[in-house]
C-alpha cells in the first residue's frame, strides 16, 4: 500500500523526511485497522490507489477530525496523504492561499500581511500548554485560573465569546469565572458567561457597525468584503471599536490631546497622516499596540459614518501591499505601493468587496517557509503516537458503551447568537441509530436519560439511519438561557470534561464523549 501512495519523483524534488516517515508505516496491520473503522480493507486500498493516480486531489478537514481523539495526529496523517501523492501546488490540489491579514502576526500585535518571522515556543504559565498564534487551548482555561500558582490568570476580558457555554466542562468554567479577581464581558447578548462576569459592556450587533472577517481562504482569487452598518445602534450599546478606545484612553492615556498632531495631519489627507504617523510611532514605539485605537480616533472621523470602525484597515492595506506585492499586483493593485494600498482601501470602503490577491499555482511554494522551501514530511513529535496506534487496541468505556458527538451541525442549528428558543422549534433531539433504539426499546419522541462521566440530562430521541450503531449525537447551539422563553435543548458542555483533550495542543474531544442512555420509566 505504501508503494501505491508514494509519488517518488515529486517527493525527491519538493519534500524532506520521507526516509524517516516510511518505516513507521511499513509494519502497520492494515486489515486490523480496517476492522476497527469498519471499512473493508479492499476499499481502503482502492481508495489509496485512486488518490495516488488521480490528476488532482484536495482535502479539507473539519471538526469531526479536529475535535476528536488523536486530532493533531489525524491532521498530520491527512496531510501526509496528499503530500505523499504530490497533490500540492497544482490546480485542483491543496494550495496555500494569500491572507489579507496573517492571524499569527496579528496575535503578536503585528499587522503585517506576511513575510518570514522568527518563531519561539510559548507556553501557558500553569499547565505549560502550547500557545498557538497567541491562543491557549480552551480546555486548559479553567485550570489556568483555578490553580494555586503565582502566575495564574486572575482577570479576563471576554469579547464575543461564551466559554461558560461553549468550552468543555461548563461547571468547571463557572467555578473559574467565580475565582477571577476581575472579569468583563463585551457582547451583544446577556450570555451564560456574561451572567458570571463582574461587568458587562453591551456591544452593537453586526448589523449596526462596520464588520469583516479575516478568514479569507479562497484560491487562486481571494476576496475581502467590508460589511457596512445598516442600522443605528440600539440605545445603550456601542461598537467594540468605541468600547476599546474608551478603555485604552482611560488605562493607557491615549487621549485626544496627545493625538492632536495626528488629527491635524489627517485633515490634510491620508498621505500626510501616513508621514505624521510614521514620525509619531518612531518617537513613541510603545504606542504601536494601540494603533487600532489611534486610527479609529484619528482617521475614523474622516471616513463615512457607517464605515468608521474600518479605520484600522487602512494600515492593514499598506502592510499587505508591502508583504504580498506579487499577489496584489496580479489582482490589479500594482504600481507604486503607496498608491496601490490607497486604491485597495478605497475599494474596500466601497462596500462592494474586492479581489485582493490572485495566485498562480506555482506561487504556493513561495509560502512554504521551511529551509529550502520544501515540505517537511517528518514530525518526530508525532512518531511515538503512530507507533502506539499500530499495536494499541481501543480502550473499553466501562459503563459508557456509546460515543456521543457533543455538538453536531444540523440544518436546524446555528451559532449561539440566536438565543430565542421559538426560532428553532425542533432539531434539539438526541439522534440514535435504529440498532441502539431497538436495544434500548425506545422510539422517536421518547425521553431518555443521557449520562456521561461529567453529568446527566433528560432528552428526547430521534431515531435515524444516518447514525451508526454505538454513535449518538446532540446538536450545537442549544441549551441557551433566554428571557422570556426559558431554555430549549441541551447545553452539551454540561456533559463534557476539560480533561478530555488532545495531548499536543489541548483541543477538546467534543466528538468523542463516552456516554450511555437509559430508558425512563
Amino acid at each position: 500500500m505504501q508503494e501505491d501512495l508514494v509519488a517518488h519523483d515529486w517527493l525527491d524534488e519538493h519534500t524532506d523526511g520521507f526516509d524517516m516517515v516510511a518505516p513507521l508505516f511499513a509494519e502497520i496491520d492494515i486489515a486490523a485497522f480496517a476492522s476497527i473503522c469498519d471499512v473493508p480493507e479492499d476499499l481502503l486500498r482502492s481508495t489509496a490507489r485512486r488518490i495516488a493516480s488521480a490528476t488532482s486531489v484536495a482535502a479539507f478537514e473539519d471538526l469531526g477530525l479536529q475535535m476528536n481523539r488523536h486530532s493533531t495526529l489525524g491532521s498530520y496523517l491527512q496531510r501526509l496523504v496528499w503530500m505523499l501523492t504530490g497533490h500540492f501546488g497544482k490546480q485542483g490540489g491543496n494550495n496555500a492561499f494569500v491572507p489579507f491579514l496573517s492571524l499569527s502576526a496579528a496575535s503578536k500585535g503585528n499587522v503585517s500581511g506576511g513575510g518570514k518571522r522568527r518563531r519561539r515556543k510559548r507556553v501557558s504559565p500553569v499547565t505549560g500548554s502550547k500557545i498557538v498564534i497567541g491562543l491557549i487551548p480552551c480546555n486548559v482555561m479553567a485550570e489556568e485560573i483555578l490553580a494555586d500558582h503565582p502566575n495564574r490568570y486572575r482577570a479576563m476580558i471576554i469579547q464575543s465569546g461564551n466559554p461558560v457555554h461553549s468550552v468543555a466542562d461548563s461547571p468547571k468554567m463557572r467555578e473559574a469565572m467565580a475565582a477571577l479577581e476581575f472579569s468583563v464581558v463585551i457582547d451583544v447578548a446577556m450570555t451564560e458567561t456574561a451572567r458570571c462576569a463582574d461587568y458587562v459592556l453591551p456591544a452593537s450587533s453586526q448589523f449596526e457597525k462596520a464588520e469583516c472577517t479575516f478568514f479569507n481562504i479562497e484560491y487562486p482569487r481571494n476576496a475581502f468584503h467590508l460589511r457596512r452598518a445598516l442600522f443605528e445602534p440600539l440605545p445603550g450599546t456601542l461598537p467594540e471599536a468605541e468600547i476599546h478606545s474608551r478603555l485604552v484612553e482611560r488605562l493607557a492615556g491615549v487621549t485626544e490631546s496627545r493625538l492632536r498632531p495626528l488629527m491635524a495631519a489627517a485633515k490634510l489627507g491620508r498621505p500626510a497622516l501616513a508621514a505624521a504617523l510614521a514620525l509619531f510611532l518612531l518617537r513613541r514605539p510603545d504606542w504601536l499596540p494601540y494603533l487600532p485605537v489611534v486610527l479609529y480616533r484619528v482617521l475614523g472621523p474622516r471616513l463615512p459614518a457607517e464605515a468608521r470602525e474600518a479605520a484600522v484597515l487602512w494600515a492593514i492595506c499598506h502592510a499587505y501591499i508591502r508583504a504580498e506585492s506579487t499577489a496584489a499586483a496580479a489582482a490589479g493593485y500594482d504600481g507604486l505601493k503607496i498608491r496601490a494600498a490607497e486604491r485597495l482601501f478605497e475599494d474596500i470602503l466601497s462596500g462592494n468587496g474586492t479581489i485582493f490577491a490572485v495566485s498562480e499555482y506555482d506561487d504556493g511554494w513561495s509560502r512554504v517557509r521551511t529551509p529550502g522551501g520544501r515540505l517537511q514530511l517528518a514530525l518526530p513529535e508525532l512518531f511515538a503516537s503512530i507507533v502506539k496506534l499500530s499495536y494499541e487496541t481501543p480502550s473499553p468505556r466501562a459503563g459508557f458503551p456509546l460515543v456521543l458527538s457533543a455538538g453536531e451541525r444540523r440544518s436546524e442549528t446555528t451559532n449561539t447568537i440566536l438565543r430565542d428558543p421559538t426560532i428553532r422549534p425542533r432539531g434539539a433531539e438526541l439522534r440514535i441509530s435504529p440498532t441502539d433504539a431497538e436495544a434500548h426499546e425506545v422510539a422517536s419522541g421518547d425521553v431518555v436519560r443521557l449520562s456521561t462521566r461529567r453529568g446527566s440530562v433528560n432528552v428526547a430521541v430521534e431515531v435515524t439511519d444516518t447514525m451508526r450503531p454505538g454513535h449518538i449525537s446532540l446538536p450545537n447551539g442549544f441549551g441557551l438561557q433566554f428571557e422570556p422563553g426559558g431554555m430549549a435543548g441541551v447545553p452539551t458542555n454540561e456533559l463534557t470534561s476539560a480533561e478530555d483533550r488532545d495531548p499536543f495542543v489541548g483541543t477538546p474531544w467534543h466528538k468523542h464523549v463516552p456516554a450511555r442512555i437509559e430508558k425512563r420509566a
